[in-house]
């Protein structure tokens, strides 16, 4: 019959992106697809394995009330080499002091993701993931540590619907004068909700995240030592927007994620108040 279907045997079989970077896409997919497909949060770490360009802006007042620019905030690369492994190789962030203190560039830092456990929202909705950061002493004129600092951390996440709660805990370890540094217990919590059910290829609202962060620093040693800062981050995520389409004509994963928050002092203590977040990522 004219116009008939082709057979199952005689469909054409899927054309196949076999270029380095084809496979490489393939790979880096396959493994997100294995894990729930929240946002990465304003201030938390994300517990998911993450490919993209990142920079942050942030601007805060210090203890005396004078305004600080931070330029970059420690952001850059993150992509996925390994099925299971994420690096993140950051830029050293540029402090604007605006107040007469001497501006400049701050330390440069790594971070190594490695996901121990993930189900993706149709097998369950969570994720498990140990993140090891290491920060190297680059910055000049008191802007950055005068010793290398690493910091392991775990990372922890679960999804309920259209609402996802993860929380992260880590501490510093300084490489050395760890007595004059002291070490800091550093706990993040986040709840954050997506405007359109998982999965959902129309409307506004899948774009669309807001959040609210709980940022908890615990002194132990040094000179704050046995004192408390806690920031409460209300904030707003608009992404993954799709930038282009692939080889094949289908969404692509070039993409476009941005927000902003404002990350206010609950404690006393405090090294910085009302920091406003700006946040900009390009997915690859």
């Amino acid at each position: 019959m004219v116009g008939a279907p082709l057979a199952r045997a005689q469909q054409p079989a899927a054309a196949v992106d076999n270029s380095w970077w084809g496979r490489y896409e393939a790979r880096a997919t396959a493994t997100q697809n294995q894990q729930p497909h929240w946002i990465t949060p304003l201030v938390l770490v994300t517990p998911r394995l993450e490919q993209e360009f990142r920079t942050d802006f942030v601007h805060d007042y210090n203890p005396a009330g004078r305004p600080i620019w931070t330029y970059d905030n420690g952001k850059g690369l993150e992509f996925i080499p390994e099925k299971h492994t994420e690096l993140l190789i950051n830029l050293p962030p540029f402090f604007d002091h605006a107040n007469g203190e001497p501006d400049g560039f701050g330390d440069v830092s790594f971070m190594m993701k490695e996901r121990l456990f993930s189900r993706n929202e149709q097998q369950g909705d969570g994720i498990v993931t140990l993140f090891l950061l290491g920060s190297v002493p680059t910055g000049k004129s008191g802007n950055g540590s005068c010793c290398a600092v690493v910091t392991p951390t775990l990372a922890m996440g679960k999804g309920f619907g259209r609402w996802d709660v993860e929380t992260t805990a880590g501490g510093t370890l300084p490489v050395s004068n760890a007595a004059g540094l002291g070490h800091t217990v550093i706990w993040n919590s986040l709840i954050q909700y997506h405007g359109s059910d998982s999965g959902a290829r129309h409307g506004l609202g899948r774009f669309f995240w807001p959040e609210l962060e709980s940022n908890d620093n615990f002194y132990m040693g040094g000179a704050n030592d046995g004192k408390i800062a806690s920031y409460i981050t209300p904030g707003l995520l608009i992404g993954r927007i799709p930038l282009g389409h692939n080889w094949a004509g289908t969404q692509g994963r070039l993409g476009l994620t941005f927000g902003a928050g404002e990350q206010i002092a609950m404690t006393h203590f405090n090294p910085y108040n009302h920091a406003t977040i700006i946040t900009v990522r390009i997915p690859f």
